[in-house]
């Protein structure tokens, strides 16, 4: 009986875990609360995303929460294993694990028991969250802590992504000794990009990139070049120490 117990559990194993769909859909028919627009990186692979599923009704994910590579959620830890041989007790250890919405995991992140993610928020890759993180920031760090608020990476990444996409830029015909097209810069666009000149980009997947905020972002959205052209001419000529910026 216990082999064919065996046999049954590998098939429903296997069944449940044939695509990610049908991981998550598992998880929430156990208890597990997964809300709308879930996802698993592109690099990831839900194979090896390990969610606890020991008291499925202590997980709670919310609305638009995107995991990675190596993600890991427990709700219990087995430090009752210890007490028992030294204690000759047996002391149970858990805690709900509670995820805001729009959350984003870097690669190799873990979620401890107890903690509480607050929404809009950023943990960095290879973070151990041990305590709660309250909402509209960025943390990371083993344990997690803090970095600085979501308004504030915000406003540096304004600038950062300008000196980023022109290294980017400038490395192409380095490494491929060829001109760059338009493309090779699938999240650089918005540099270029504007409701001008969308349509003469059509093997830039940027409705794809944008998700719902495309209607509000095409109609609001002022590029710094106003074109490809203009920006690749600014960008293979762009010394990082001149004073000349855009």
């Amino acid at each position: 009986m216990n082999i064919l117990n065996k046999i049954k559990n590998a098939i429903h194993h296997r069944w449940v875990m044939r695509n990610a769909d049908s991981y998550v859909n598992w998880m929430r028919s156990k208890g597990v609360h997964i809300g709308k627009n879930f996802k698993i990186a592109a690099n990831g692979s839900f194979q090896n995303i390990t969610i606890d599923m020991s008291r499925p009704s202590l997980v709670y994910i919310g609305d638009n929460v995107t995991i990675n590579k190596n993600f890991t959620l427990v709700t219990h830890d087995f430090v009752s294993g210890v007490f028992l041989n030294v204690f000759n007790d047996f002391l149970p250890s858990s805690g709900k694990v509670t995820i805001g919405n729009n959350i984003r995991f870097g690669v190799n992140c873990t979620v401890l028991k107890g903690v509480t993610i607050g929404d809009n928020c950023f943990i960095a890759a290879g973070s151990i969250v041990t305590k709660s993180i309250p909402a509209n920031c960025i943390a990371g760090g083993v344990p997690a802590k803090v970095i600085c608020t979501l308004k504030d990476y915000y406003n540096k990444r304004l600038e950062l992504c300008k000196e980023e996409a022109f290294e980017y830029a400038q490395s192409i015909p380095d490494r491929y000794n060829r001109k760059p097209v338009p493309a090779d810069f699938w999240e650089e666009f918005p540099l270029f990009v504007n409701k001008s000149n969308i349509n003469q980009y059509p093997d830039i997947p940027i409705k794809r990139q944008l998700g719902r905020s495309y209607p509000i972002w095409i109609e609001k959205h002022e590029s710094l070049f106003q074109s490809f052209e203009d920006f690749i001419e600014y960008a293979l000529k762009y010394n990082p120490h001149s004073e000349d910026k855009k």
